[in-house]
């Protein structure tokens, strides 16, 4: 059970976005930054953070567009602008140097965040954060470029008339969640629900994010700058993955290599959100990474 005093809630400013945070106190403690990934928002870290916050700073943001951080003018949520929202709290908080966990779309941001900054991070953990594996990335760059800018003009334009999905209660938006993963206990879905949604003025309920961040951007980083910037990291890395999960194994499909110092831990049973499926075993191999 979490307790029951909780974070406190903060905004910052990236690109004249108000984008919100939550800080668990403990100032003077080493920082301790954790990224959420796509559709998700910062709540999504409460069991890690709890468990924690007696030994760190912990600060939890919510991406653009995602939780309560304000929404983007436009429809192309670029990773490079995710990367400079969180070098801007790291920033104006002078969080450095910091420890980062991260999930997902957030690991994407981070891992570019340290390879951009190699001495501002003194440690870092992914969970399936590498993004799709280099047999789908390879698949996708080799369909004609007029091809893959279509697709991305019809998904825009097709979004663009997507509002929202309401739900007449709480308990239905609950349900979905359970749905979503299975792995998650009743009481981790209700509060994941509680925290990631609003009730609309008619009295039903919408998910916080914006639709627009289901749709993957079609410029950005190669492959190549990616792997550039991963070569560059110097801190320890830890690559967690949930055998349960549609990530592939990075010590497998050969992303691995890319990492000065780097490993890899599995974890049985779990899907892709491994720091709810198996708290218990992913709260003990991070704090054994973590004293290492």
């Amino acid at each position: 059970m979490l307790k029951t005093h909780g974070p406190t809630s903060h905004s910052y400013y990236s690109q004249r976005l108000r984008l919100h945070y939550v800080d668990w106190g403990n100032e003077g403690a080493p920082p301790l930054l954790m990224v959420h990934g796509g559709r998700d928002h910062c709540r999504n870290w409460d069991w890690v953070a709890e468990a924690l916050r007696d030994e760190y700073h912990i600060i939890a943001p919510d991406l653009r567009g995602h939780g309560d951080s304000q929404w983007m003018i436009g429809g192309t949520y670029q990773l490079t602008d995710y990367v400079y929202d969180i070098a801007q709290l790291i920033h104006q908080r002078q969080l450095t140097p910091v420890t980062i966990i991260s999930h997902s779309l957030g690991g994407m941001i981070s891992l570019q965040y340290a390879g951009l900054y190699p001495d501002h991070v003194t440690k870092l953990v992914e969970i399936e954060g590498l993004g799709f594996s280099p047999k789908k990335v390879a698949e996708h760059y080799a369909r004609p470029i007029d091809d893959r800018l279509g697709d991305w003009i019809d998904a825009l334009r097709k979004i663009s008339g997507r509002l929202p999905r309401r739900y007449p209660s709480l308990e239905e938006a609950f349900q979905r969640m359970q749905d979503e993963n299975p792995h998650l206990s009743p009481e981790q879905a209700r509060h994941l629900t509680i925290h990631g949604i609003n009730q609309n003025e008619d009295g039903t309920f919408s998910w916080k994010f914006d639709n627009y961040v289901r749709i993957f951007p079609q410029t950005g980083l190669s492959q190549d700058q990616t792997h550039a910037l991963w070569s560059r990291i110097t801190c320890p890395v830890l690559h967690i993955r949930g055998t349960e999960s549609w990530a592939t194994d990075p010590d497998e499909d050969g992303r691995s290599v890319h990492f000065q110092n780097a490993r890899v831990v599995n974890f049985e049973g779990a899907g892709h959100w491994a720091h709810h499926d198996k708290l218990d075993e992913f709260l003990g191999v991070v704090r054994d990474f973590l004293a290492a």
